[in-house]
């Protein structure tokens, strides 16, 4: 029955909207993690057609004329699209002098085994190389200098010597009072058209996305940024949608106890 592809379809957009918040639920409690909102569309054959009013027989109705739909049972939801929400988290004391959060737009430059990345957890450690790594591994990057010895992110991995650490706001390392290496602060023109990759790096897939002025956002050592997920509102959220989701499951199987009965019928002659 073709009619069953409309709580079909909203069946399944209901189901991603319950991973969603499901992951988002499960990374309350990650650093610098930032949740992810669906958004739905709903497709109706009838506008494709261009019907503007309502064509009602002016005549004595019959059966068939109670089911002129227009092809409205070919309508359907669909995900249109997800979007990521960069509110800013919490920031939260640690006195760790490896724990940075940016309060502002920002995003630290890390380089990941696929490449250059960008992140907002600031939960760093030293390595057994002495450089500045998230707790996933990813290296810390410096600021990019317009010089001809630095052409490759691996030249630009920071490394710290032993010593009394302190981090400026604008990102400068200072061991000892000694001024080693300063933090790649980056902001983006459009902070939507960066995309996720697994719970805490971005992708910037266009290099003029970034703005070329200096950061606006500030560092602030021995913070760390929280998660922006409010988990009793998603939890909220997440029973509303399972409800509806057992309720298109229910029409499912509404519409096939009525297409066995129609054949069983049929059967029958």
């Amino acid at each position: 029955m073709k009619d069953l592809w409309v709580p079909l379809s909203g069946a399944i957009s209901q189901q991603r909207k319950i991973d969603t918040l499901a992951n988002n639920i499960a990374n309350a409690n990650t650093p610098g993690f930032k949740k992810d909102h669906l958004s739905f569309k709903e497709h109706l054959t009838v506008l494709e057609k261009g019907h503007q009013d309502i064509d009602l027989p002016i005549k004595e109705w019959k059966p068939e004329d109670f089911y002129k739909s227009y092809d409205a049972e070919n309508s359907y939801v669909k995900v249109a699209g997800s979007f990521t929400d960069f509110k800013q988290g919490s920031l939260i004391p640690t006195n760790n002098p490896l724990d940075l959060a940016i309060k502002g737009k920002g995003f630290f430059e890390v380089l990941s085994p696929n490449g250059v990345r960008y992140t907002r957890s600031g939960l760093f450690t030293q390595n057994k190389d002495g450089n500045l790594v998230t707790t996933s591994g990813n290296k810390l990057l410096s600021q990019l200098k317009q010089s001809p010895d630095i052409k490759k992110p691996t030249d630009r991995i920071i490394t710290i010597t032993p010593g009394h650490i302190n981090i400026t706001p604008e990102g400068e390392i200072h061991i000892s009072k000694k001024l080693i290496s300063k933090i790649s602060l980056v902001e983006f023109k459009d902070i939507h058209a960066l995309r996720k990759e697994g719970n805490s790096l971005f992708i910037n897939k266009d290099i003029k996305n970034i703005i070329e002025n200096p950061a606006e956002s500030k560092i602030l050592q021995g913070f760390v940024e929280q998660s922006n997920v409010n988990p009793v509102g998603e939890i909220s959220e997440l029973l509303k949608t399972y409800r509806h989701f057992e309720s298109l499951q229910r029409a499912i199987k509404t519409y096939d106890s009525i297409g066995g009965r129609a054949v069983n019928e049929i059967a029958k002659f």
